[in-house]
This record gives C-alpha cells, structure tokens and sequence, in this order.
C-alpha cells in the first residue's frame, strides 16, 4: 500500500491513517462502537491481526479504547480538571474547600484524596538546593498523595517540606488538623505564601504512573514543579504534581512584568 506521496505504507499504517480522518473527521462521534476486526478486515482485504495492529496504533495516540468483550470505541473527551494560577488564593476559604475539590464540584465530580505516605526523608542534592536544607541528613518531611475524581485517579502529588518547618505539627498527620489544611499550618509557622513559582513539562508516562494512575494507552501526563515562596522570598513548600493529560488543564492569568 502507499500514501499520497507514493511511499509504501504498512497495510495497519494505512487502515490507522484512514480511520484516523475519519474519527477526526467526525464521521465516528465520541463513544462509538467501531466495527469489528472481521468486518474491517473484509473491508480491506487484510488478515485481522493487521486490523488488530491498527487498532493498537490508534489507542496509543489515545483515540480509541479497547474494552475486552465488547470491542473499540472512540475515545471520549473527558471534562478536564482546571487548576490555576489563583489556586492557592485565600478567596477559596470562605467556602471550606480546597481548589481541587472546588473544581470536581464543577464537572459534577466528586473528589477526594488518599495518604499514601508521610515520613521524613533524606532530600536528593537538587531538592535540597531548591529547599535550601541540608544533604546530608533527613532534613524534609515528604507527603505524598492520590487525587481522585469520582472513582478515577487523576493525579498524584508529591510535597517536601522542611524538617524545621514541619517538626512537631499537624502536617505529620493524614487528616491535616487546621481549617485552611497545610498552607494554614504553614503560615502558623511564618511562612505566608507570597508567590509560586510553576515549572511545567509534559512527557509520556513512566510504567508505575500508568499503574497508579490508571491510564490508558496513549495519554501523556503533565507534571508541575511547585515551589512557594514565602513574604521574605524563601522557599519553603515544593510540590509535584503528575497530572493525568486527557482529565486535568492548567489554566494560568497573571501581569505581564
């Protein structure tokens, strides 16, 4: 088989370039059943196992899901999950919930999130720089988190503070005992968050975060890099975040400086 510059194309390249117009294209809507591998394989001469192959190509650009038992589908656009630069702002206390869970409430979700760990660790030469704690010593508590959106994990988050912060409060405890969670903890403590500073990149996923995450073939993540600073500049909180591309967007409005 060849394309339209006369290349010579694999048969499953092929049958993947047409059905990809053709999704695209809106000739299958979001959720629909596509035919069965017998019947595009009788419709374009070829065995099944290179229907299969197409089939596979396409999920891993993340257009199609495959449900064992019941066949391929278009993929479904999902509502995203939209994080700002304001995220952090005080204007969300008044209402007693987190950003997050402010923006599951929108998309008629329901979120909540799970402890996977709190300890006091060791940092590595780049976070202990970041930080400004030393190296060689557990000098960081790390907390780390699953977000999930109704049943569906969408992202987790990793946050490392430093031992001379968090010593003896209430950030060493899975339900954070203060009405304003960690940041109220923090501020307790003097450092008032005055400024963030967001790295963002996005990549394919490691093997683990597939696992943990849940996600299918095909969609990337996004990950943050947060730091807070505090009134003085210093930083003194940093986040990461791994972000489920197809369920989360960021969404940022800040001056021009």
């Amino acid at each position: 088989m060849t394309d339209q510059a006369g290349e010579s194309k694999p048969p499953s390249q092929r049958i993947a370039d047409e059905l990809r117009a053709a999704i695209q294209g809106g000739e299958y809507e979001p959720g629909e059943k596509l035919k069965s591998q017998r019947a595009f394989a009788e419709q374009y001469g070829v065995a099944r196992n290179t229907v299969d192959e197409a089939f596979k190509i396409l999920g891993r650009e993340g257009l199609v899901t495959s449900e064992w038992g019941r066949g391929v589908f278009v993929r479904e656009k999902q509502a995203l999950i939209r994080l700002g630069n304001d995220r952090y702002s005080p204007k969300y206390r008044e209402t007693g919930l987190s950003p997050f869970l402010i923006e599951c409430a929108k998309q008629g979700k329901t979120g909540r999130f799970e402890v996977l760990s709190i300890e006091r660790v060791k940092p590595d030469a780049e976070l202990a720089k970041q930080l400004k704690v030393p190296g060689k010593t557990k000098s960081v508590l790390r907390r780390e988190n699953v977000f999930y959106a109704d049943d569906d994990p969408v992202y987790r988050v990793t946050t490392w503070i430093p031992w001379s912060i968090a010593e003896g409060t209430g950030l060493l405890q899975e339900e954070v005992p203060h009405q304003y969670g960690i940041h109220g903890i923090l501020e307790e403590k003097g450092h008032v968050m005055t400024r963030i500073n967001d790295e963002i990149t996005a990549r394919m996923p490691t093997p683990e975060e597939v696992r943990y995450l849940g996600l299918p073939s095909g969609v990337p993540v996004i990950e943050v890099a947060h730091t807070s600073l505090d009134q003085d500049g210093e930083p003194y909180e940093l986040t990461r975040f791994v972000m489920r591309a197809d369920m989360n967007g960021l969404s940022y409005n800040v001056p021009v400086e």
